[in-house]
């Protein structure tokens, strides 16, 4: 596939306001959810149609570096893919604002737990770290799961 090709696939999403919307998180229900539970959800960060867009690159493995097949018993069939750098614009400016507004509640978790790990306060500072620990590919991924 030629690069000007894989750049329209990769852009076929327009992305707007990402800022703004990481922006308005309720960053204290965020925390609260995770040190109640180990997790949250964030409702609404993607619209409709940038969420359509992005379940429709899944067949297009051109921009996957590659895939993992599930299947247990009782539970349906999963796979997903890890994209491949370029990420889509979207995945990647969500990416970088949410870290923005994660890393210090990972830094108190860390602190909490004794460990020594200090999670920069901009992703472009992680990622680097992470490229100069021989972590290279991007751990980003597309999920599609079906029951049987």
């Amino acid at each position: 596939m030629n690069t000007l090709m894989t750049r329209k696939l990769r852009e076929i999403i327009p992305v707007r306001d990402i800022a703004r919307r990481v922006n308005k998180l309720d960053l204290k229900r965020l925390s609260d959810d995770l040190d109640a539970q180990g997790c949250t959800v964030i409702e609404k960060l993607i619209t409709p149609e940038e969420c359509d867009a992005l379940a429709g690159l899944y067949p297009k493995d051109e921009i996957f570096r590659s895939r993992i097949a599930m299947a247990r018993p009782g539970f349906g069939r999963r796979e997903y893919k890890y994209f491949s750098y370029p990420l889509p614009s979207i995945i990647s400016q969500l990416r970088t604002f949410i870290y923005f507004r994660l890393a210090p509640i990972a830094n108190r978790w860390s602190k909490a737990m004794d460990i020594k790990m200090h999670y920069p306060k901009q992703h472009a500072d992680y990622l680097e770290r992470c490229h100069e620990a021989g972590q290279r590919d991007s751990a980003a991924i597309a999920i599609r799961a079906w029951r049987l």
